[in-house]
């Protein structure tokens, strides 16, 4: 019988194809590998990144407020006030931004009798572009940074006279930061000031529940120096100071500035909660230097009004 004729093309073919067949079943398993690797490191990378801070806008600033809240921090002299006055007055005016996600102020002003009012509120939102920083990390060196330049004494306020005292700094009042108007050189005090001054830097401690030598609140007059034994106790919690009780970290200052128009107490409360820094500013000027801005209540409704929006924004 003859034998069949041998084809040496027809091998070559399948051995190609099996040729072609492991290869491709390799590359498979290789390709598989690579993706799970990429993964992995895509993985990896994902969970060193900082976590976003809570909030990604900001809410309208001058609706923020209550307006019962509003209206009790602008008083006036009892007239009625029309619909059109009432809603210029508590409706407030806001800032102008360019980003209203990142950042949103308002402010409100009123006139009386016992001196002008000026409410103002600035609402920053911060991010982070850095992923080893997180939004609240990077707002929180913000806050620190606000902190210490206003020298609040670290772990809360000491006592210190509510009046100025010969150890008042001497420095520019300037009604542009405050929403007042008019500049001029007097005198700035701040509580903390006041407390070197006072008691020394050492804690060397003058006679108790007396106003201090030199002291626009001091008088010969025996009524005058009963009067001023409450307002040295109302001092101890006047200060300024850090807030425990407000947000993630807050603090509280307090200065009184007196200048060639008149006379003016600055209170401002600024406060962090997550990735969100807010900074309330309250101060009543006064073209009577004899009618000093009482301190406590100032300070009482700035803190509630700040405790206020930090239930609002938590909402």
């Amino acid at each position: 019988m003859p034998r069949k004729p041998f084809v040496p093309g027809a091998a070559l073919v399948v051995a190609a194809a099996l040729t072609a067949g492991l290869a491709a079943c390799t590359g498979g398993s290789g390709s598989d590998g690579d993706e799970g690797d990429a993964k992995s490191g895509g993985t990896s990378t994902s969970s060193q990144a900082a976590e976003p801070g809570r909030y990604q806008t900001l809410p309208e600033a001058c609706g923020l407020p209550g307006r019962a809240t509003v209206r009790g921090m602008l008083p006036g002299d009892g007239q009625h006030l029309s619909d059109t006055e009432a809603k210029k007055i508590y409706g407030g005016q806001p800032d102008l931004t360019y980003d209203t996600d990142r950042r949103v102020g308002c402010h409100w002003t009123r006139e009386s009798t016992a001196g002008t009012r000026h409410l103002s509120l600035d609402i920053q939102r911060v991010v982070s572009y850095d992923a080893a920083v997180s939004d609240d990390d990077k707002a929180q060196g913000i806050y620190d940074r606000k902190e210490q330049a206003a020298e609040i004494p670290p772990g809360g306020g000491s006592s210190s006279p509510a009046t100025p005292s010969p150890s008042s700094t001497t420095g520019t009042g300037k009604g542009a930061e405050t929403g007042g108007a008019g500049k001029g050189t007097g005198t700035t005090t701040n509580s903390s000031t006041e407390e070197k001054g006072a008691t020394g830097e050492k804690g060397a401690k003058g006679v108790q529940g007396k106003a201090p030598s030199g002291s626009p609140s001091a008088s010969s007059d025996p009524s005058a120096d009963v009067s001023a034994e409450p307002s040295a106790d109302i001092s101890d919690s006047t200060a300024p100071r850090v807030l425990d009780d407000l947000g993630d970290a807050a603090f509280l200052n307090d200065k009184l500035i007196t200048a060639d128009s008149g006379v003016h107490r600055d209170v401002t409360v600024v406060f962090r909660t997550s990735n969100v820094i807010v900074t309330l500013t309250y101060d009543q000027w006064s073209t009577d230097k004899t009618m000093l801005p009482d301190s406590q209540e100032l300070q009482d409704k700035a803190r509630s009004m700040a405790g206020e929006l930090s239930e609002r924004l938590s909402e």
